[in-house]
């Protein structure tokens, strides 16, 4: 597999493109077909998933807004702290309850 991380201009850029072993003969006879090393299956930690964790758990639970705030101010803008924001909400970490304006994040320990 390749994947491809950038920006193009303002957009992110995120591709994966997935090559079995005719495609990578015919991409390239000079390269051989066992250097394509498949991709971890997890996702490697890093410091700002880190800290959003630490947030939460800190406060053991947040209102969304407030939580949105603080993500937002911990990743330096709205778009990161909104990726931050839904890598908790699917954490298995993390529980969630429908409130009467907003929903509340409750940190739950394993």
């Amino acid at each position: 597999m390749i994947r491809i991380k950038g920006r193009i201009g303002d957009w992110p850029v995120d591709l994966s493109v997935e090559l079995d072993a005719e495609d990578w003969a015919r991409l390239s006879p000079e390269v051989p077909v066992a250097a394509a090393q498949p991709m971890p299956a997890e996702r490697p930690v890093d410091a700002l998933w880190e800290a959003a964790q630490q947030v939460l758990r800190q406060a053991g639970e947040l209102e969304g807004p407030q939580l949105l705030a603080a993500l937002e101010a911990l990743a330096g803008n709205a778009q990161a702290g909104k990726r931050l924001m839904v890598r908790l909400r699917h954490s298995d970490r993390v529980r969630l309850e429908t409130g009467k304006d907003a929903p509340t994040f409750f940190w739950v320990e394993p």
